[in-house]
């Protein structure tokens, strides 16, 4: 939890760490929040909550612990008064064995004697903060009805009442926009930026392609596609960022079912170490994929910028607006590998240890599966790519979470949201059956249906329990139909 987060209310602003306004800076907190980290600590909230749960409030014949006490994965959340004493707490975790991304917060206690003090809010607001910094995607919880007004007032959205232990409850969730958030930061603006280039006949790409990863050149087989590194990783990390230039656009050629055929790269750099070093993750790439690099620009003295063009040829594109609501979509991912250094839980390298053989076989699956639709899974992430491909094809998507693809050591919500090196969506007949079948794929790519398409825009996840919930409101780009 970082010590420095803040959130609002509708009347004032309050750390959630310490029971102080943000503004009192010459009063004394008289709590902190942190995670429990001892069995002394566990041992404290278990007594308060069975003071609170069972003796006094009578919820739970004998006990109130569960299943959720055992598990591993429990997060426990104390305040603290300042001589160390435990004043509440609360607990959060995953539901079901495996971790989707749907967790659930409960036994929010607060000591009688402290209950003035704000530890019940603060509680709340660390148990919110705490999941959506570690990418979790649906948060719920079952709170007694008397307390609704409390979390109605810190943003929860109540979804029907129910009973524990006899007492009313309400089924509550607090609205998580993670995915939302992406889409916005890097796809959302680009119909109006773009608008002015519809002018020229053309523009944009022809009937059919608007908004796709390449674009067919007129009156060829040729297809073209064009991508920019931003200027920070190329000066962070410069070998891998000469590598990824080739990489997404390799992804972009293959996800329209094209054969790669070459490349031209605009390089610069303020220093001519920094050039070299980019220029030799270039050169890594295009050997690995066995694709030239054709020329170029390269040029030292200027701020660091890496831009690379590629084409490819194909006789039958694959268009990202070709399917319709109905049509299964199926992910295609290479799942080995790891999050890249300095760049954890944005961006899933594994290509880079990939053999030239296996990288050369992946360009050439969505060629071998002759989709309706496709689209590789660009900066927007896998949730946010599925709503462009569903803008293209003018529908919207829901998404089956539990049926995603994903590494074991990728968490959903940030695995649904970054840059997954080699992953490709594409969408089919419903009643088609598996497209790779029989067809030999690399150890570790995985194919598997995973939603659908539906007349509804935007991109919802359904979850175990049939509940949907909303990822992205409505079209990504804004560009509409393709």
């Amino acid at each position: 939890m970082d010590p420095t987060l803040t959130l609002r209310t509708s009347t004032a602003e309050m750390s959630i760490l310490s029971g102080h306004r943000r503004g009192d800076a010459d009063r004394q907190p008289s709590f902190i929040i942190r995670p429990a980290d001892s069995p002394a600590d566990l041992d404290a909230y278990h007594r308060l909550r069975r003071s609170t749960f069972v003796d006094d409030q009578r919820i739970f014949a004998s006990t109130d612990r569960d299943d959720v006490d055992d598990d591993p994965r429990t997060v426990v959340l104390l305040a603290h008064s300042l001589d160390g004493g435990v004043l509440g707490g609360v607990r959060l975790a995953p539901l079901g064995d495996t971790d989707i991304g749907w967790w659930a917060g409960s036994r929010l206690v607060v000591d009688t004697a402290a209950h003035s003090a704000g530890i019940g809010p603060a509680l709340v607001r660390a148990a919110c903060a705490h999941a959506q910094s570690h990418g979790v995607l649906r948060f719920d919880a079952t709170v007694q009805e008397r307390h609704r007004p409390m979390f109605t007032r810190l943003g929860w959205e109540s979804h029907g009442s129910t009973l524990v232990g006899g007492t009313p409850h309400q089924s509550m969730r607090w609205p998580l926009h993670g995915i939302q958030d992406v889409a916005d930061a890097t796809k959302s603006f680009l119909a109006e930026i773009l608008d002015p280039l519809r002018a020229q006949s053309g523009g944009l790409g022809p009937d059919g392609f608007r908004g796709d990863d390449g674009v067919p050149v007129p009156g060829s087989d040729i297809i073209a596609a064009c991508d920019a590194i931003i200027p920070s990783m190329v000066e962070r990390d410069p070998e891998w960022a000469g590598w990824c230039s080739v990489l997404v656009n390799i992804n972009d050629l293959s996800a329209m079912g094209a054969v790669p055929s070459g490349l031209l790269d605009a390089v610069g750099a303020p220093t001519r170490s920094l050039l070299t070093r980019v220029v030799r993750g270039i050169a890594q790439a295009s050997q690995a994929w066995g694709v030239p690099v054709l020329g170029g620009h390269t040029q030292v003295g200027v701020p660091a910028s890496l831009a690379v063009t590629a084409f490819g040829t194909t006789r039958t594109p694959v268009r990202a607006g070709g399917a319709s609501a109905g049509d299964a979509i199926r992910l295609t991912a290479d799942l080995t590998g790891s999050w890249r250094p300095g760049h954890h839980g944005r961006q899933w390298d594994s290509t880079s240890t990939r053999s030239a053989p296996d990288l050369r076989s992946m360009t050439g699956l969505v060629a071998a599966m002759s989709p309706r639709a496709a689209k590789d899974v660009s900066m927007a992430g896998i949730a946010g790519t599925t709503g462009m491909m569903a803008e293209a094809c003018g529908a919207g998507a829901e998404l089956d979470v539990a049926s995603i693809p994903r590494p074991v050591s990728a968490e959903m919500g940030s695995w649904l949201t970054c840059f997954p090196g080699f992953a490709m969506l594409t969408a089919d007949a419903p009643d088609r059956r598996d497209p790779l079948a029989g067809r030999p794929v690399p150890d570790g790519v995985v194919a598997a249906r995973c939603g659908r398409l539906t007349a509804d825009p935007g991109v919802r996840l359904r979850w175990p329990d049939g509940i949907t919930t909303v990822a992205v409101t409505a079209g990504v780009t804004g560009l509409g139909r393709a």
